[in-house]
């Protein structure tokens, strides 16, 4: 292999397929592998712990059933199956009772859509061997639950629990319900038992209540792990939303996925300068390369014409980074790369969409 990381005079890599199970990658332990890509793990030393003896061990992210998945789940679930990797077992919670309190359907209609969600879960490459699916309407209505529920309550205030559920709210106006739903969330991981909570950025604040208000009610607090929150496809701006600019999700055929990622932001740098107004921004195309793409694949190639350099192969984030930002790699050729391998993510789930809706 050349020093740019481009693969030169090895027997070629199966790039087009992803990896059925997260290989622990050459030289990486199992502290990096669990860690890989979060952007922040609390507490090191926690983590440590059950990176030592993961055999068996449980860990859990909750989703509110909201129809077709989107890279944001997909971006958790590829940690789980990093966890699932070392031989942990992965808890996803159906959060139906969590949905209907942000107001987002009947339970009849969450529950449906619940339904979906697990059988794309499992399409997109999580070990049903190893993933069990909880709703949370099978526990959280429990005496015993909603009576920790109220005392978790007399001891957070309203700013705390306000604070929590700023970022994951729906609608700009907080109900009792809003209050409510970090109370819910934060003692959800004890009674689901589990080892390790993971959740993107945006779940920081319940994450924090869980550690700083659990150990009132008597249990053990567990460490957190927040993947990161990918920015705004055409901006580069915030986070990526459907309700504020354009998501990819498995609903999406590979003419609208290469709509949407054609119109990416995508500058020659993974540092771009802020906004006029000075917003931080990102580079939203190499986001998704680094937590969606090579996670999941052995090496990823660019095909281009001879006239313009013919075909790359790159067995690294870094490696691609770097050949975008050395203008080895243009803008164009990374978007219609990323094009070609989330269709081969996604079109497993897409598949099982159209199954379950015919």
């Amino acid at each position: 292999m050349c020093s740019s990381g481009v693969l030169d005079d090895e027997p070629p890599l199966d790039t087009k397929t992803p990896l059925s199970a997260l290989r622990l990658p050459p030289g990486m332990d199992a502290y990096e592998l669990l860690s890989r890509n979060a952007v922040e793990v609390v507490t090191d030393e926690e983590a440590r712990a059950v990176a030592a003896d993961p055999e068996g061990k449980r860990a859990y992210v909750g989703y509110e059933p909201s129809g077709a998945l989107h890279l944001g789940h997909l971006l958790t679930a590829t940690k789980l199956m990093d966890l699932q990797e070392l031989g942990m077992e992965v808890v996803v919670l159906l959060a139906d009772v969590h949905a209907y309190l942000n107001g987002k359907g009947s339970f009849e209609e969450l529950q449906a859509t619940a339904e979906a969600m697990q059988a794309q879960f499992l399409a997109y490459g999580l070990d049903p061997e190893k993933t069990e699916f909880v709703y949370g309407s099978e526990f959280q209505l429990d005496e015993e639950y909603v009576l920790d529920a109220h005392e978790l309550a007399v001891s957070t205030s309203l700013n705390r629990a306000q604070r929590a559920m700023a970022e994951i709210q729906s609608g700009e106006t907080a109900s009792v319900a809003h209050v409510l739903y970090p109370i819910m969330q934060a003692l959800d991981i004890e009674y689901l038992d589990v080892d390790l909570a993971v959740g993107g950025l945006d779940q920081r604040k319940v994450h924090m209540l869980h550690r700083e208000e659990i150990g009132d009610l008597g249990y053990d607090v567990r460490p957190c792990l927040h993947t990161p929150i990918i920015a705004d496809l055409q901006t580069g701006v915030g986070k990526m939303s459907a309700s504020e600019g354009v998501d990819v999700t498995m609903e999406d055929d590979r003419a609208t996925l290469e709509e949407k990622i054609n119109g990416a932001y995508c500058p020659p740098t993974r540092d771009p300068e802020p906004t006029d107004d000075g917003e931080e921004r990102e580079n939203p195309v190499l986001e998704l390369f680094q937590y969606h793409v090579f996670p999941r694949f052995a090496a990823v190639t660019v095909e281009r014409p001879d006239e313009y350099g013919g075909d790359v192969t790159y067995e690294s984030y870094e490696a691609l980074a770097e050949a975008l930002e050395s203008g080895d790699l243009h803008p164009a050729d990374a978007k219609s790369t990323l094009v070609e391998y989330l269709d081969e993510l996604i079109a497993p789930g897409r598949e099982r969409l159209a199954e379950l809706e015919a």
